[in-house]
């Protein structure tokens, strides 16, 4: 008989772990006077706006037939705009409607400024096709109209970019430019004209697939001019946007190295290197709050976030290095600033602190506690996420991230590999994550590995998962794995891997590669079978998708063959439980569908299979989810713990 899991007393019941924060975004007025927030209500999320004095609700903007709010932005000290999206599933953003409204503070003013449909004769300018709206900038100073980017489709693969200032009031919208090229994305200079263009394609030059970026300035004239081009060997370089003093931001990546952050010359597109970390990607900036929207200092994420001043003579900077200090151990941020910059919104967060806000008040000095994201739960119960790096088998560094119960002393412990989707492109990062909590909290330690693929580490390390699904990342995982057991902090008899997306693929490629490493085996949504892929996913639909698959399982059937879990169900003799979602377009239930069958056919049935009704790429709805994590906490307990409690959720008043 195993050795039960350790676990630690009075442990959160799964609910906890389940239900979503209170808040998504907070963001304060220009004066100061409010504050406003998107509050989760379930099926939808409504935008509320809050007294700064006293946080007492001034109003509530809730959208018709459960549609929620997305994106929200002040466009004047009074005045807010914001957008609609359905929630879907939880590997997947939010999925915006189109649809964008303005409403001032107390709920005066409501108006539908942009809306898919027949409208009335008098409404018409507010009607739209095929077109797609995102925020450019509020314009400051400016308190009626907005600049706004419209993309609209052009062909399969290719959309044209417009940009429009609207009034938030009438909804009128008038062109002041089109970009000159298809998939481009828009930066304005400092008098908030549109002054540059990136324009991407996902064509190589043999019409495979590979990303690559094209820049134009915009002259006085209202022409476009080519001034870099990665195609070309300039790298690929990603416009920013420019402060109030006219120095322009930019992000340059040589398609080897980690991207450098520096400064765009607008007339010769020379490009000058302010900050480059050997290792990784630049994950964030933090900002002035003052109105010289100066860039201060850029945040990494190799292990936790590091923060590495790239103007230490802004007076913004003084400030947040002492909010910084005041939160030892935690990753501080300005989340939002009045437009003096004397009253700001400090967000904090940590491994174990979900988020929560302050506001400082620079006239005192002082900052008064507002909100916590998840205020039931209790960061001091929580585990703490320690990150560490490994060398694999073809030498190569990986980061990689584990999540110690609350009280172990983190030797010996039940692990859980928890694979992340992707592969290209997503990662895990250090900060409060349900499921390694939840895992924590009965008694498992929790593996999550930045393997080849993974984002933030450089284009060349994204690139080096084309190919090599069940190799080379299959490799990462297990020497990852293998890894945290040599350091005696897993047992090595009590190891099961789970995941879902491509995390779910792992859960049963793993295995196949190393069939004694681990006990028992969880596939969420996953992929197990190239060719339902290839012909009934969404990405499948799409020429850029199809050109993506290629690249990513090979062109050949046996290729293709060779990466699919499901053709070596013979080798996988652990126990495996599955779940999909029965409306999953991105990795469609037909996947588990058809290795639920041929595990059976193989004599070794699931022990359970979830084909949840309604739900998408990942589950949404609380019920599900606890049906979901019931059942999963119960396996693993069968085969490398103990048992799992489930009790009524805890109130929160």
């Amino acid at each position: 008989m195993r050795k039960p899991a350790e676990r630690p007393p009075s442990n959160p019941v799964v609910q906890n772990f389940l239900k979503q924060p209170i808040y998504s975004t907070a963001q304060i007025s220009p004066t100061g006077k409010y504050l406003a927030i998107t509050v989760d209500r379930g099926d939808q999320d409504v935008l509320t706006v809050l007294r700064t004095s006293d946080l007492k609700p001034l109003n509530i903007n809730v959208l018709p037939d459960k549609k929620s709010v997305g994106t929200f932005y002040w466009t004047s000290a009074e005045r807010l705009l914001f957008n609609a999206a359905k929630k879907i599933g939880s590997f997947e953003r939010p999925r915006g409607t189109g649809e964008w409204f303005a409403v001032n503070a107390d709920g005066s003013i409501p108006r539908t400024l942009i809306e898919y449909g027949t409208l009335g004769t008098t409404q018409r300018g507010k009607e739209v096709g095929n077109e797609i709206f995102s925020l450019l900038d509020t314009l400051p100073g400016d308190d009626t109209n907005v600049l706004m980017t419209s993309t609209y489709m052009r062909s399969n693969s290719g959309s044209g970019t417009e940009v429009v200032i609207m009034d938030t009031i009438s909804g009128r919208r008038k062109s002041l430019t089109r970009a000159p090229a298809d998939n481009c994305s828009i930066a304005l200079d400092s008098a908030k004209q549109p002054a540059f263009a990136v324009c991407s394609s996902s064509k190589d030059e043999s019409n495979g697939y590979d990303s690559h970026t094209t820049v134009y300035r915009r002259g006085y004239d209202g022409k476009w001019t080519q001034i870099s081009s990665s195609k070309s060997g300039d790298g690929r370089l990603r416009v920013l946007g420019s402060s109030a003093k006219g120095a322009i931001y930019a992000v340059k990546d040589d398609g080897k190295h980690p991207a450098a952050f520096g400064l765009l010359d607008a007339e010769t597109g020379k490009f000058t290197e302010l900050f480059r970390d050997p290792v990784s990607d630049i994950s964030g900036f933090i900002g002035s709050v003052d109105d010289s929207e100066q860039i201060i200092a850029v945040t990494t994420e190799a292990g936790a976030p590091q923060v590495s001043l790239v103007d230490e003579e802004h007076p913004d900077t003084a400030l947040y290095l002492s909010l910084a200090n005041a939160f030892p151990g935690q990753f501080v941020n300005f989340s939002s600033s009045t437009s003096d910059g004397k009253k700001i919104v400090v967000s904090v967060r940590s491994d174990r602190n979900p988020g929560e806000l302050y506001l400082y008040d620079r006239d005192t000095g002082k900052a008064r506690f507002l909100m916590k994201s998840r205020p039931w739960i209790d960061p001091y119960k929580m585990g703490a996420m320690k990150s560490f790096s490994f060398k694999a088998s073809d030498g190569r560094i990986i980061h990689a991230y584990l999540t110690i119960p609350k009280d172990s002393d983190g030797k010996n412990l039940p692990l859980i590999v928890n694979v992340h989707g992707g592969p290209m492109g997503p990662r895990d990062n250090w900060g409060y994550d349900n499921e390694a909590q939840m895992f924590a909290s009965r008694g498992y330690a929790t593996l999550q590995i930045n393997y080849r693929g993974s984002g933030g580490f450089g284009k060349e390390f994204q690139d080096l998962a084309y190919g090599q699904w069940a190799t080379g990342i299959m490799d990462d995982i297990i020497d990852g794995t293998r890894h945290v057991i040599e350091q005696g902090w897993a047992d090595k008899e009590r190891v099961c891997i789970y995941g879902g997306s491509f995390g779910g693929y792992a859960s049963l490629m793993a295995p196949v590669r190393a069939p004694d490493m681990f006990k028992c085996a969880f596939g969420y949504v996953g992929l197990y079978d190239a060719q339902i892929q290839l012909t009934k996913s969404d990405t499948s639909q799409s020429e850029s998708g199809k050109r993506y698959l290629y690249r990513a399982f090979g062109k050949t059937r046996a290729e293709q063959d060779a990466m699919s879990p499901i053709n070596f169900v013979d080798k996988l003799k652990l126990p495996i439980y599955l779940a999909a979602g029965a409306r999953d377009a991105r990795c469609p239930p037909e996947h588990t569908e058809a290795m639920a069958k041929a595990l059976e056919v193989a004599g070794n049935k699931p022990e359970g299979v979830i084909i949840q009704a309604g739900e998408e790429h990942g589950f949404y709805k609380e019920e599900n989810n606890l049906n979901l994590y019931t059942q999963m906490l119960q396996f693993f307990d069968r085969h490398i713990g103990g048992q799992a409690r489930v009790g009524p959720p805890t109130r929160v008043d």
